[in-house]
């Protein structure tokens, strides 16, 4: 059977994702698909995209959230980091494991001296570390399997965006397992630019096929695929308000020691009610209340709305009420 096989240009984490999804559903040839994406951190179909990320550094550093179609945990995308897709049709969902599609991997890595190895959870180690993360989804007969491959990622920024407290969230969202990782080309025993590494996989996975066809998208695909990135994988509706309803606590101390402890109940990304506790007026728990109510539970909202009433809550600092808040 004929492999379409891609390796896709450009750094859109949306597109890319898109482009699962059209060729998941549009093609009935099974594919193989390579990309990268700018910095980005993609959360689980079924994962709370607040609970698994560090929305303020992510904020001040340019770092776009994404939600995929499979479920698992979150991982880091940059243009350090290479993307594989595999998609599948099957005669029958059980014939399909993760090994099925990571093991081809590893036998490339093999190639380049490195003794790649999967565990049971579904990723694949490198010396004791994590050097890839992987999901599926299943569409009708057709498996969509995707994974990183960290190559000379910035693992530093992975570390610090996604650095959150998860005790303060009470869901049952999927959670992500924290895993020590670590960069392949730490490995090699010869220097590869991140794009000849990506060539490198690519005509190793290309070759192992009997009839591989290299494919690139017509203008008509493109357009298809960016509408679907339009409308739903950039869109808040899908990253954020796709999380599952959960409740968000926390405290915060005024600018006079005392401490206002508050609870947020959030359901498709919205506050929907908020709880106050402490030494707070009502007149500031009013304004609070008005300005936090019916609002995303985002960092750049909350901040515009929480500027507005700055004044009139002193001696609650904003400032500290943002860094509890998200």
């Amino acid at each position: 059977m004929t492999v379409l096989c891609i390796q896709q240009k450009g750094l859109d984490p949306y597109f890319h994702l898109a482009a699962e999804e059209y060729l998941l559903k549009n093609f009935d040839e099974d594919v193989f698909m390579l990309w990268q994406g700018e910095s980005s951190i993609v959360v689980g179909k079924h994962q709370n995209a607040l609970a698994e990320i560090n929305h303020r550094y992510v904020a001040e550093n340019g770092i776009k959230i994404a939600r995929r179609l499979s479920g698992g945990g979150t991982v880091f995308h940059d243009p350090g980091n290479l993307n594989f897709t595999f998609i599948k049709t099957v005669e029958r969902i059980d014939q399909v494991n993760f090994k099925v599609f990571t093991q081809p991997i590893v036998k490339v890595l093999k190639k380049l001296g490195l003794d790649a190895y999967t565990t049971g959870r579904n990723d694949l180690m490198l010396d004791g570390k994590k050097i890839s993360g992987n999901a599926e989804h299943v569409f009708k007969k057709r498996v969509l399997h995707h994974g990183t491959l960290l190559y000379n990622s910035e693992l530093g920024k992975l570390k610090n965006a996604l650095k959150v407290d998860l005790s303060r969230f009470e869901d049952k969202a999927v959670q992500s397992n924290r895993s020590e990782v670590t960069n392949i080309a730490n490995y090699l025993d010869r220097e590869m630019s991140v794009n000849d590494f990506s060539d490198f996989i690519f005509e190793g996975i290309r070759t192992s096929y009997p009839e591989p066809k290299v494919f690139q998208f017509s203008e008509d695909d493109i357009e298809k695929i960016r509408k679907l990135r339009d409308e739903k994988y950039a869109t808040w509706d899908w990253i954020y308000g796709y999380s599952p309803k959960y409740k968000y606590s926390n405290q915060v101390d005024d600018l006079e020691g005392n401490s206002i402890q508050f609870t947020l109940e959030v359901a498709k990304g919205v506050i929907h009610t908020i709880d106050l506790l402490g030494k707070i007026s009502n007149e500031q728990a009013i304004l609070l209340t008005n300005a936090l109510l019916d609002a995303r539970h985002d960092y750049q909202e909350l901040t515009q709305r929480l500027k507005k009433i700055e004044i009139a809550i002193r001696p609650i600092s904003v400032e500290k009420l943002l860094t509890v808040l998200v």
